[in-house]
């Protein structure tokens, strides 16, 4: 299992990404880099989903009571961390995960935030031997 993490200055919760996609790669990166054929993975699905069942992880995770607000997208944005997720979930076959966290005091402290990816990354462990291989969109 593969599990990312990034910054998200929009975020305001912890979130776990679904899915990553595979086209509309229109913007640079930090070193000026934007695939030609604006996808990932040339000839790859529009869109693959982790096996991982992030409605479980967030429903456990919150039941916890960890004082973290954990939510689940179904787009991680098509920049850095979406392209990084869909090639990873390409790459380990769906056996990938991605989590956005809010900036570091907006509103949880590192330790919070600590704790909170502890706790998801335990429930994934926990889940992954019951995820159905269920990749494609």
């Amino acid at each position: 299992l593969l599990v990312h993490v990034g910054v998200s200055g929009m975020a305001t919760t912890v979130t776990l990404e679904k899915c990553g996609r595979n086209h509309g790669y229109k913007v640079l990166d930090n070193s000026s880099f934007c695939p030609d054929s604006q996808c990932c993975i040339v000839g790859g699905p529009d869109c693959i989903n982790s096996v991982i069942d992030m409605e479980s992880v967030c429903k456990r995770v919150t039941a916890s009571g960890l004082g973290v607000v954990v939510s689940v997208s179904k787009d991680a944005g098509r920049y850095l961390c979406d392209f990084t997720y869909y090639t990873s979930l390409y790459l380990s076959h769906g056996r990938s995960a991605f989590v956005h966290v809010p900036p570091l005091g907006k509103p949880y402290s590192g330790e919070e935030l600590g704790r909170a990816l502890q706790a998801i990354i335990r429930e994934m462990l926990q889940l992954l031997d019951q995820a159905e291989e269920k990749m494609h969109c």
